[in-house]
Protein backbone atom coordinates (compact mmCIF):
# COMPACT_ATOMS: atom_id res chain seq x y z
CA UNK A 1 0.00 0.00 0.00
CA UNK A 2 1.64 3.00 -0.86
CA UNK A 3 2.04 5.86 1.42
CA UNK A 4 3.13 9.59 1.20
CA UNK A 5 3.66 12.47 3.57
CA UNK A 6 -0.18 14.50 4.37
CA UNK A 7 -1.83 11.37 4.00
CA UNK A 8 -5.09 10.63 6.02
CA UNK A 9 -5.53 8.21 8.60
CA UNK A 10 -7.72 4.93 6.41
CA UNK A 11 -7.28 7.25 3.53
CA UNK A 12 -6.35 4.51 0.69
CA UNK A 13 -4.21 5.44 -2.69
CA UNK A 14 -6.00 4.49 -5.53
CA UNK A 15 -3.97 5.66 -8.31
CA UNK A 16 -0.77 7.79 -8.99
CA UNK A 17 0.55 9.18 -12.09
CA UNK A 18 2.93 11.00 -13.48
CA UNK A 19 3.93 13.54 -16.26
CA UNK A 20 5.22 12.25 -19.79
CA UNK A 21 9.38 12.47 -19.62
CA UNK A 22 9.00 14.18 -22.52
CA UNK A 23 9.10 16.78 -19.81
CA UNK A 24 12.61 16.41 -19.18
CA UNK A 25 13.25 17.41 -22.91
CA UNK A 26 15.33 20.49 -21.95
CA UNK A 27 17.80 18.91 -19.48
CA UNK A 28 18.79 15.99 -21.96
CA UNK A 29 19.58 18.51 -24.53
CA UNK A 30 21.77 20.08 -22.16
CA UNK A 31 23.35 17.14 -20.78
CA UNK A 32 24.43 16.67 -24.11
CA UNK A 33 25.70 19.50 -24.63
CA UNK A 34 28.02 19.45 -21.99
CA UNK A 35 28.77 15.86 -23.12
CA UNK A 36 29.87 17.32 -26.41
CA UNK A 37 31.82 20.23 -25.02
CA UNK A 38 33.82 17.81 -22.65
CA UNK A 39 35.23 16.13 -25.36
CA UNK A 40 36.87 19.88 -26.58
CA UNK A 41 40.25 19.37 -24.58
CA UNK A 42 40.90 16.39 -26.80
CA UNK A 43 41.18 18.69 -29.69
CA UNK A 44 43.93 20.63 -28.40
CA UNK A 45 47.22 20.01 -30.66
CA UNK A 46 49.39 18.82 -27.64
CA UNK A 47 46.18 16.44 -26.36
CA UNK A 48 46.74 12.71 -24.94
CA UNK A 49 44.38 9.93 -24.48
CA UNK A 50 44.07 11.26 -20.80
CA UNK A 51 42.81 14.73 -21.79
CA UNK A 52 39.73 13.03 -23.80
CA UNK A 53 38.64 11.04 -20.62
CA UNK A 54 39.30 13.76 -18.12
CA UNK A 55 37.10 16.09 -20.55
CA UNK A 56 34.40 13.71 -20.92
CA UNK A 57 34.01 12.99 -17.48
CA UNK A 58 33.67 16.74 -16.89
CA UNK A 59 31.38 16.71 -19.35
CA UNK A 60 29.27 14.24 -17.75
CA UNK A 61 29.45 15.64 -14.28
CA UNK A 62 28.54 19.02 -15.41
CA UNK A 63 25.65 17.53 -18.07
CA UNK A 64 24.29 15.36 -15.08
CA UNK A 65 24.32 18.70 -12.90
CA UNK A 66 22.16 20.45 -15.97
CA UNK A 67 19.94 17.51 -16.27
CA UNK A 68 19.22 17.46 -12.47
CA UNK A 69 16.30 19.73 -12.08
CA UNK A 70 14.47 18.57 -14.96
CA UNK A 71 14.69 15.10 -13.66
CA UNK A 72 13.52 16.50 -10.33
CA UNK A 73 10.54 18.22 -11.61
CA UNK A 74 9.19 15.14 -13.58
CA UNK A 75 10.26 12.83 -10.72
CA UNK A 76 8.75 15.03 -7.65
CA UNK A 77 5.71 16.09 -9.21
CA UNK A 78 3.30 13.23 -8.89
CA UNK A 79 -0.25 12.85 -9.04
CA UNK A 80 -2.69 11.10 -6.03
CA UNK A 81 -6.03 9.67 -6.65
CA UNK A 82 -6.78 8.74 -2.84
CA UNK A 83 -10.64 7.35 -1.32
CA UNK A 84 -11.09 10.51 -0.70
CA UNK A 85 -9.35 13.20 -2.85
CA UNK A 86 -7.08 13.82 -5.91
CA UNK A 87 -3.97 15.89 -5.26
CA UNK A 88 -1.50 17.24 -7.60
CA UNK A 89 2.09 17.97 -6.43
CA UNK A 90 4.54 20.13 -8.72
CA UNK A 91 8.04 20.65 -7.18
CA UNK A 92 9.59 23.43 -9.93
CA UNK A 93 13.61 23.41 -8.72
CA UNK A 94 14.47 22.66 -5.90
CA UNK A 95 12.79 24.73 -3.60
CA UNK A 96 9.53 25.23 -5.43
CA UNK A 97 6.78 23.06 -4.51
CA UNK A 98 3.04 23.75 -5.51
CA UNK A 99 0.05 21.25 -3.81
CA UNK A 100 -3.49 21.88 -4.89
CA UNK A 101 -5.54 19.26 -3.18
CA UNK A 102 -9.35 18.57 -4.22
CA UNK A 103 -12.04 16.54 -3.18
CA UNK A 104 -13.45 13.57 -5.35
CA UNK A 105 -16.79 14.74 -4.60
CA UNK A 106 -16.05 18.07 -6.41
CA UNK A 107 -14.77 16.72 -9.86
CA UNK A 108 -17.60 16.88 -12.08
CA UNK A 109 -15.90 15.77 -15.20
CA UNK A 110 -12.71 14.68 -16.88
CA UNK A 111 -11.81 14.79 -20.32
CA UNK A 112 -8.12 14.63 -22.30
CA UNK A 113 -7.42 15.89 -25.66
CA UNK A 114 -4.32 14.72 -27.63
CA UNK A 115 -3.16 17.21 -30.78
CA UNK A 116 0.23 16.86 -32.97
CA UNK A 117 2.65 14.36 -34.34
CA UNK A 118 4.60 14.72 -31.12
CA UNK A 119 1.92 14.28 -28.18
CA UNK A 120 0.54 11.51 -30.67
CA UNK A 121 3.67 9.39 -31.62
CA UNK A 122 4.98 9.84 -27.95
CA UNK A 123 1.73 9.18 -26.37
CA UNK A 124 1.10 12.09 -24.18
CA UNK A 125 -1.53 14.88 -23.94
CA UNK A 126 -3.65 17.65 -21.72
CA UNK A 127 -5.99 15.85 -19.25
CA UNK A 128 -8.79 18.38 -17.91
CA UNK A 129 -10.42 18.14 -14.60
CA UNK A 130 -13.01 20.29 -14.37
CA UNK A 131 -14.63 21.17 -10.53
CA UNK A 132 -16.74 23.34 -8.59
CA UNK A 133 -13.65 25.73 -7.93
CA UNK A 134 -12.32 25.66 -11.71
CA UNK A 135 -10.60 23.42 -14.19
CA UNK A 136 -7.43 22.06 -13.36
CA UNK A 137 -5.83 21.73 -16.69
CA UNK A 138 -2.64 18.83 -16.40
CA UNK A 139 -0.32 19.03 -19.46
CA UNK A 140 2.42 16.62 -20.89
CA UNK A 141 0.38 13.61 -19.10
CA UNK A 142 1.70 10.40 -20.32
CA UNK A 143 -1.24 7.99 -21.76
CA UNK A 144 -3.69 10.45 -21.14
CA UNK A 145 -6.85 8.43 -22.48
CA UNK A 146 -5.86 5.54 -19.58
CA UNK A 147 -5.44 8.12 -16.98
CA UNK A 148 -8.78 9.53 -18.15
CA UNK A 149 -10.55 6.26 -18.17
CA UNK A 150 -8.89 4.98 -14.65
CA UNK A 151 -10.54 8.45 -12.77
CA UNK A 152 -13.58 8.02 -13.99
CA UNK A 153 -13.61 4.31 -13.11
CA UNK A 154 -12.30 5.37 -9.67
CA UNK A 155 -14.85 8.69 -9.65
CA UNK A 156 -17.56 6.19 -10.52
CA UNK A 157 -17.53 3.64 -8.16
CA UNK A 158 -17.39 5.64 -5.57
CA UNK A 159 -21.02 7.36 -6.39
CA UNK A 160 -19.66 10.54 -8.10
CA UNK A 161 -21.61 10.93 -11.28
CA UNK A 162 -18.69 12.86 -13.92
CA UNK A 163 -19.28 13.42 -17.30
CA UNK A 164 -16.96 13.65 -20.16
CA UNK A 165 -17.09 16.09 -23.51
CA UNK A 166 -18.82 12.88 -25.15
CA UNK A 167 -21.35 13.21 -22.48
CA UNK A 168 -24.01 15.26 -23.98
CA UNK A 169 -27.54 15.64 -21.96
CA UNK A 170 -29.16 16.38 -25.54
CA UNK A 171 -27.54 13.96 -27.40
CA UNK A 172 -29.54 10.15 -27.31
CA UNK A 173 -27.32 7.37 -26.62
CA UNK A 174 -28.04 4.42 -29.38
CA UNK A 175 -27.18 1.01 -28.41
Amino acid sequence: MAEFKGQYDGEEVLYVFRKHPVVMRKGLILFMIALLLGTIPSYLPDATLNHFYLGLGAGVVLGLLLWLPSWIYWYFSVYIVTDQRFIQVTQKGFFNKKVIDLALNQIQMVNYEVTGIQETLLGFGTLSVQTFAGNLTIHNVHKPGKVQHELLGLLRERGIATHTSNDHPLTEKQD
